[in-house]
C-alpha cells in the first residue's frame, strides 16, 4: 500500500466511515473504498452489548473475542485500500486486537496484498481486579494516541480494542497534521466530526424524523474532509443514497451525548460551540468547536452476566381486554406461589394495541407482556414455560402466546467505572514489533456541568395554539447511555426554537413520557443547534442487554416524544 499520510498537511483529509455496529452493511468497506477519493477508512464495531457478545466469544476461546465480519470484509477490501492508498483504522480487535492483528496479516499473505499491520492495546483492565464480582469484561475507552503513533509509523492497518469511537477520526488527523496534545481546539473539531461519522448512516439520513423527503432507501456511509484548524465538511460518495443536511448532521451531534461538554481521552469537545453550515449540496460544514484539557479519569465498561431471563407474550382478543389481563396475572401468581419460588424481578405490561370494532383480528388484540429475572434459571425456566403452557385451556377466552415460552436465557449488564488515566497503559504496537507508549494527559480538567446559557425570547403570537404532534415542529433523536437514555431534540426554524426552548422542561417531558415520571430527568440547552437535550437517568434499568424494556436501546423514545400531542402555537403549524 501506498502511505495516504504524506505530503502537504494543510490538505483536507478525507477520512470515511463503513461500519457504525457489529453487523452494520457488510458491502460498506469495498463500497467507500471504491465510491469516490479516501484518506482514511474507518469501521467502528464496538458497543456495550457488543463487547458482553465478545466477552462470551473469548470465554469459549481465548484466540477469539474480536469482530470477525471485519476480516471477511478485508478479504474483497484489501486490494482495492492497496490501489488507492487508502489506510483502515478500526476498533474490531474488540477484547484481542493483537490476534485481529495477526488475522490481518495472515489474510494479507492469502490474498497476495502485502500490509503493514499495527495494533493499539491497553484497555483490556479485567486483570487488574477489584471488580465486581463476575465482571466478563473491563475495558478503559483510550483516546486516538496510540492510532496516531501507528500510523506515523507507516501502519497501513490499524487495529484496536476500545478507544472513543471518535478516537478512530481524530487519532488519524492529529497523526496528518501533527497537532500537539494540547491542540485542544483542533482535537475537539475532529472529536465532533468523528462522533459524526462513527454510527455510519445516521448521518446520512438513517434514523432521522424528516426522513420522507429523504431517499433513504440506501443511504451511503458519510465521510468527513478535516482542515489543518480541526474544521470539517461532512459529505457522502456521489451518487450515493440518503442526504447530508443540517438536520441530518444535528440529529448525529445529539445522539448519546449529555451536556455541552463532551468529554473524551484526548480532549473534552464544547457542544455548545459547534456551528453547523450549508456549504452546499450533501456538505455540512462544521466550525467553530473549542475544546478543553480531558477529565483525569478513562470511563471504564464493565459487563457481566446478571443472571437469567425469560418471558412470555399473551395475546388478549377483543372484549374485556382488563379483565383477561387480570385473570393471567393471578393466575400466574398462583402458579409461582405453588411452586414456592417467585422470581426475584416480575414485570408485567399490557401493550393497548387493540382496536374497537377491528377489521382484522391482529388489530383487535393487545399484548400482555410477563418478563422474569433471577440469578438461577431454574427459577425462570420451567415455574414460567410450565405454568404459562398449562394455562392454555383454563384461562381466558381466546388463550394464546406469540411463542412458546422457553427455558431463561442469560442476560447482561453494563455498568461504568473511572480509572484514573495515568493508570491505564496504553501502548502503539507497531509495525516492526516496537512498543511505543502513550503518556496520559500532562494537563486535565475536572469535568463539571456548563451552566445553561440564556434561553432565547420567548415567541410572541396572538394565543390561538392546536393540539399536534409536537413532531410537526421538532426532530428527536435517542439513545442508550447504560441505565440511562438521552433523548435530543431540536427545532427546524428558530421561532420554533423560541417556543421549544421555554415549552419543553424536564418537568413537561416527564409528562409526556410517563414512564420517566418517577426518574431523575437533566436538561441540557445548546442554542447554536437550537436543541434540547434530555438525560433520562435508570430508563434502561441495568442497560442493554438486560432488556428491561419494550425498546431497551431507547431508540425510539425520541419517536414516542415527537408522537405525543400539546398544545402548538398555530403560528408554527
Amino acid at each position: 500500500m501506498t502511505p495516504a499520510i504524506s505530503g502537504e498537511p494543510t490538505a483536507p483529509l478525507r477520512i470515511g466511515n463503513a461500519s457504525g455496529f457489529y453487523g452494520d452493511r457488510f458491502g460498506a468497506l469495498e463500497e467507500m473504498l471504491t465510491g469516490g477519493p479516501l484518506d482514511i477508512l474507518t469501521g467502528d464495531y464496538l458497543a456495550e452489548l457488543t463487547m458482553l457478545i465478545l466477552g462470551r466469544d473469548r470465554l469459549k476461546d481465548p484466540d477469539r473475542g474480536y469482530a470477525k465480519t471485519f476480516l471477511r470484509q478485508l478479504e474483497t477490501g484489501l486490494g482495492p485500500a492497496a490501489e488507492r492508498g487508502v489506510r483502515i483504522v478500526t476498533n474490531a480487535g474488540g477484547l484481542n486486537p493483537a490476534g485481529l492483528a495477526d488475522a490481518v496479516r495472515e489474510l494479507s499473505e492469502k490474498v497476495g496484498v502485502p500490509v503493514r499491520v499495527a495494533h493499539v492495546e491497553g484497555d483490556d483492565l479485567l486483570t487488574r481486579g477489584g471488580w465486581p464480582d463476575g465482571t466478563l469484561t473491563a475495558n478503559a475507552y483510550l483516546g486516538g494516541g496510540g492510532i496516531a503513533e501507528c500510523l506515523r509509523a507507516g501502519a497501513e492497518v490499524v487495529v484496536t480494542g476500545r478507544v472513543t469511537d471518535a478516537a478512530l477520526v481524530s487519532g488519524a488527523a492529529a497523526a496528518h497534521f501533527g497537532w500537539r496534545p494540547d491542540d485542544y481546539d483542533r482535537l475537539a473539531g475532529a472529536v465532533i466530526a468523528g462522533h459524526v461519522l462513527e454510527c455510519g448512516t445516521q448521518a446520512t439520513g438513517g434514523n432521522y424524523s424528516f426522513f420522507g423527503a429523504l431517499d433513504v432507501r440506501r443511504p451511503g456511509f458519510p465521510l468527513a474532509e478535516i482542515a489543518a484548524d480541526g474544521s470539517s465538511v461532512i459529505t457522502k460518495h456521489p451518487g450515493t443514497g440518503g442526504a447530508v443536511t443540517a438536520g441530518t448532521v444535528t440529529a448525529q451531534l445529539l445522539y448519546e451525548t449529555t451536556g455541552a461538554r463532551y468529554a473524551g481521552p484526548d480532549v473534552t469537545a464544547r457542544l455548545d460551540t459547534v456551528r453547523l453550515t450549508e456549504d452546499g449540496p450533501d456538505r455540512v460544514r462544521i466550525d467553530g468547536v473549542r475544546g478543553e484539557a480531558p477529565p483525569p479519569t478513562l470511563k471504564t465498561g464493565l459487563t457481566r452476566l446478571g443472571g437469567w431471563r425469560n418471558e412470555v407474550t399473551f395475546v388478549l382478543t377483543g372484549l374485556d381486554v382488563d379483565l383477561k389481563a387480570q385473570l393471567v396475572r393471578e393466575q400466574m401468581e398462583s402458579a409461582f406461589a405453588a411452586a414456592g419460588r417467585r422470581p426475584a424481578e416480575v414485570d408485567w405490561h399490557l401493550a393497548r394495541t387493540d382496536h374497537p370494532d377491528a377489521a382484522s383480528e391482529e388489530e383487535a388484540s393487545a399484548l400482555l407482556r410477563l418478563v422474569v429475572r433471577d440469578p438461577d434459571q431454574d427459577a425462570v425456566g420451567r415455574v414460567i414455560s410450565g405454568a404459562a403452557v398449562e394455562l392454555a385451556l383454563g384461562s381466558y377466552p381466546g388463550f394464546h402466546v406469540t411463542a412458546p415460552p422457553g427455558k431463561g436465557a442469560p442476560y447482561g449488564v453494563f455498568e461504568a467505572a473511572y480509572v484514573p488515566a495515568g493508570e491505564v497503559p496504553h501502548v502503539a504496537v507497531v509495525p516492526d514489533g516496537r512498543r511505543v507508549e502513550v503518556a496520559p494527559p500532562a494537563a486535565t480538567r475536572e469535568l463539571v456541568r456548563e451552566p445553561d446559557p440564556p434561553l432565547p425570547e420567548p415567541l410572541h403570537h396572538d394565543g390561538t395554539t392546536r393540539r399536534a404532534p409536537l413532531g410537526l415542529v421538532a426532530g428527536a433523536r435517542s439513545g442508550d447511555k447504560g441505565g440511562a437514555a438521552n433523548v435530543g431534540v431540536w427545532a427546524r426554524t428558530e421561532e420554533a426554537w423560541r417556543w421549544l426552548a421555554h415549552e419543553l422542561t424536564a418537568d413537561r417531558l416527564r409528562t409526556l413520557l410517563p414512564e420517566a415520571a418517577a426518574l431523575p430527568v437533566e436538561r441540557h440547552v445548546l442554542p447554536n443547534l437550537r436543541a434540547l437535550n434530555f438525560v433520562i437517568d435508570g430508563l434502561l434499568g441495568a442497560g442493554v442487554a438486560s432488556q428491561a424494556r419494550f425498546d431497551p436501546q431507547a431508540k425510539a423514545v425520541g419517536e414516542w416524544l415527537r408522537a405525543r400531542h400539546l398544545d402548538i402555537p398555530e403560528v408554527l403549524l
